[in-house]
Parts: C-alpha cells; structure tokens; sequence
C-alpha cells in the first residue's frame, strides 16, 4: 500500500495488528500458491470492516477476490452484523476494488470508526440482513 499511498494514508494493517482478538483472517489458495487473503474486523456488536483485502498482481481477476468478500460477507451475517464498511484509496489504481465492492452493493459513505475525512481515501459500507434461524412455533389443537 506504501507503493501507491501516502505513509499518512495508508491504514493496512501489520502482523501484530492482525493478531489483534477483533479481528478474523482468510486466506484462499490456488493449490499451492497464496490467491488472497481478507480479514474481519469487529467495531461493535453490528459493526464490522474489511481490512486487508489483497489478491496478488499475478493472480488478479480470476474470482479470488469476490470468493472471498462473499465469504466475509457470509459470515458477517452469521455474526448478526448489520453493517460492513471498509476504507479504499480514492486513486486510479484503486478502481477494481471500488467496483468489486460496488458490484457487492457498497455505496460511498463518511468516514466511520476512527478515520477522519482524507482525500487519499474512499469509504464505503454496506447494510447486511442477518441470518436469524426460523423457529417453528408447534400449535396444539384442544
């Protein structure tokens, strides 16, 4: 991220920052090569954001990413979150992520959590509908 923000803009998040309990960390394989990793991290009770979204240059464009923000996206549901946003660079190399996350249903927001407004970013969040089990309710006839 260093390659494309500035050091004061870029929010990735270091190793020890990741083993942080808040957060939950993917990674999706093709065979023996890293196809890209993704990470949860909770706000609140319903809040949470993506960090770490990463596919590397060779592998891009081949469904690793949209496997798996699906996959966050699943489980965030599962979670009983009723919110997902995430912060992105706002320049041009930027621009497939935005639209994957938009094709996802994100729109563009105001910062949230602990960023602040910042023209080398974008942030974007997403309502979730949880999944609630059905519990059938048994009625008796008398």
């Amino acid at each position: 991220m260093y390659a494309n923000s500035p050091a004061e803009s870029v929010h990735a998040l270091d190793l020890e920052a990741l083993r942080d309990p808040r957060i939950t960390f993917w990674t999706i394989w093709n065979e023996n090569q890293l196809a890209g990793c993704i990470a949860l991290k909770q706000l609140d009770r319903l809040h949470a954001e993506i960090k770490s979204m990463r596919t590397p240059r060779n592998l891009r464009r081949r469904g690793a990413a949209r496997q798996l923000l699906q996959h966050l996206i699943d489980e965030a549901r599962q979670r009983n979150y009723s919110r997902l946003s995430l912060e992105t660079g706002s320049i041009k190399f930027f621009e497939p992520a935005r639209d994957l996350y938009r094709s996802f249903g994100f729109e563009y927001c105001g910062p949230f959590a602990d960023y602040a407004e910042d023209p080398n970013s974008v942030f974007m969040s997403k309502v979730i509908v949880s999944i609630v089990p059905i519990i059938p309710i048994s009625s008796t006839s008398r």
